[in-house]
């Protein structure tokens, strides 16, 4: 009679645990994945090449649905001045009974829930002062 009751109880807990987690270990490895995409595309232009590093970093998330569902979106933008964003959308479909939640603290449309993350990164940081000309002297 107890079992009856404690193991629904149970996993309910676990549900409520669990889906919460796969949610922020797939943003984890989006912001991870921008951020190595954009370091890349700050020394490389090519974006075809870095959307595809990114999308080979993103298969570290289980294609699972609630963890990831459908096609990763991934945008590079270069300025050609050594500053490169990385934006990446994906979707996920939550257990049923924790989507209600999740659809209050993400974004939804009909696949799912929208995950997305976005990362700038410079080539060079804005409080390294002088140019390339006066590092050098300082060296030569």
């Amino acid at each position: 009679m107890e079992a009856a009751f404690l193991l629904p109880v149970v996993l309910g807990i676990l549900a409520l645990v669990l889906q919460p987690a796969c949610l922020l270990f797939s943003l984890a490895v989006m912001r991870s994945a921008a951020a190595e995409s954009a370091r890349v595309a700050t020394t490389n232009t090519d974006t075809s090449r870095c959307r595809e590093f990114a999308k080979r970093r993103l298969e570290g998330v289980p294609n699972v649905e609630i963890f990831h569902v459908g096609e990763w979106d991934v945008d590079v933008s270069c300025d050609g001045e050594g500053q490169a964003t990385v934006s990446i959308q994906g979707h996920a479909r939550p257990l049923p009974l924790i989507g209600s939640l999740a659809r209050v603290a993400f974004p939804c449309d009909e696949q799912g829930i929208v995950l997305g993350t976005s990362v700038t990164e410079r080539l060079r940081p804005s409080w390294v002062g002088g140019d390339y000309g006066s590092w050098v002297s300082i060296w030569g």
